[in-house]
């Protein structure tokens, strides 16, 4: 597709930090390998590999031009620059309900009790263009909607896609099995995010511990994130239970399996706790801009264990949290609102012991949050 005439400008990254940071030793996923039988079954192996391990990996060549990368983050630029007024009337009704499409302000939670200093995330999220949804932007979203959604949509067929085959190969599933429950023309809550933290001082950040964001774990399918340099991403360890941080690899996608993936799987996919912390100090002053996509399965899809898959029948994973209680499976679209609701209603301040035994559904007990 041609790129437009770049009136947004140049997008220009921070530079990288040079501290030696404690990295984690993440795989990736080659997508030029993806065009033969045997590049299937090898890239199957890593992926399998990789979301058993640490539920977070890299992905490369795929068939996304840095350049339609640049142009996002240079929207997304643009957007947060827009007056807060003009934002604030994008915020969706009933935000505390569960809603998120549209504009969510910074400020909704206290990272710090004794000082109230607050966060400072901005969140935009633009839903799927299937015609289930309607698109009513600010003037900078709007004016370049076509290209935002010719690029959602690669999102989905150059990444998203090949992702579904190659894990319906490694749990020896048809290889359209997951992409029948997450089609782009069936409604689902998949969205396109701009996202920006804006900084704090050296002296806010050890208030709050250096902590920006508190664990979690993302509640659809796929995260995909795209690499800026403001190293902040840590992601804890399934079997240490300790944090790592996230190097930002030229020309990847950083991707974590979620929730959903979890519940399909009956747990042998894991939905990594991860976190956002401050920077290292030599990007202190810098913000740090963004640039997502949630992947979903279908709002009607039951989160229950693929029963059909020889692997999850021969190493026993085949029940999740709410088989094992006997309570009702939700479907995807129950999980989203529910999961979304308890994150804005529940736990406002980091380390309330509320976070250890809230229910966010019957029958779900996981923590949320570390």
């Amino acid at each position: 597709m041609p790129v437009p005439v770049p009136e947004l400008g140049a997008y220009n990254y921070v530079p990288e930090t040079k501290e030696n940071l404690d990295w984690a030793d993440l795989i990736t996923i080659d997508l030029s390998l993806f065009g033969t039988p045997e590049g299937k079954k090898q890239l199957a192996e890593t992926l399998i590999k990789g979301v058993r391990e640490d539920g977070f990996f890299y992905v490369k060549n795929f068939n996304i031009s840095q350049e339609r990368v640049n142009r996002q983050f240079a929207i997304g630029k643009r957007f947060y620059e827009t007056p807060l007024e003009e934002k604030l009337t994008y915020v969706p009704e009933g935000l505390d309900q569960g809603a998120f499409n549209g504009y969510v302000p910074a400020g909704r939670r206290i990272l710090e009790p004794t000082s109230g200093i607050r966060d400072r995330v901005e969140v935009y999220n633009i839903p799927k263009f299937n015609g289930d949804f309607t698109h009513q932007h600010p003037e900078v979203i709007q004016k370049h909607l076509p290209e935002i959604e010719e690029f959602a949509r690669s999102l989905h067929t150059e990444v998203l896609d090949p992702l579904h085959v190659l894990l319906a190969i490694a749990l020896e599933l048809p290889e359209d099995y997951f992409t029948n429950i997450h089609k782009y023309e069936i409604k689902s809550e998949d969205h396109f995010r701009y996202m920006k933290y804006t900084k704090f001082s050296h002296e806010e950040n050890e208030k709050i511990g250096r902590m920006w964001g508190r664990g979690h774990t993302d509640l659809g399918s796929w995260t995909l994130l795209f690499r800026q340099p403001v190293a902040a991403l840590q992601i804890q360890n399934h079997k240490t239970g300790e944090w790592k941080w996230v190097k930002p690899e030229d020309a990847t996608l950083t991707v974590n399996a979620a929730d959903a993936l979890s519940f399909l799987t009956g747990g042998y996919v894991k939905s990594t706790i991860h976190r956002v912390a401050a920077p290292p100090v030599d990007q202190e002053d810098f913000d740090r801009l963004g640039l997502l996509y949630f992947s979903r399965p279908n709002n009607d899809v039951p989160l229950a264990t693929v029963k059909e898959s020889p692997v999850l029948q021969r190493e026993g994973y085949t029940q999740n949290s709410f088989e094992k209680s006997g309570s009702p499976v939700p479907t995807m679209e129950q999980w989203t609102f529910a999961k979304q609701k308890w994150q804005r209603t529940k736990g406002v301040v980091r380390g309330d012991p509320k976070f250890e035994t809230a229910q966010i559904l019957p029958g779900y007990n996981e923590r949320p949050y570390a």
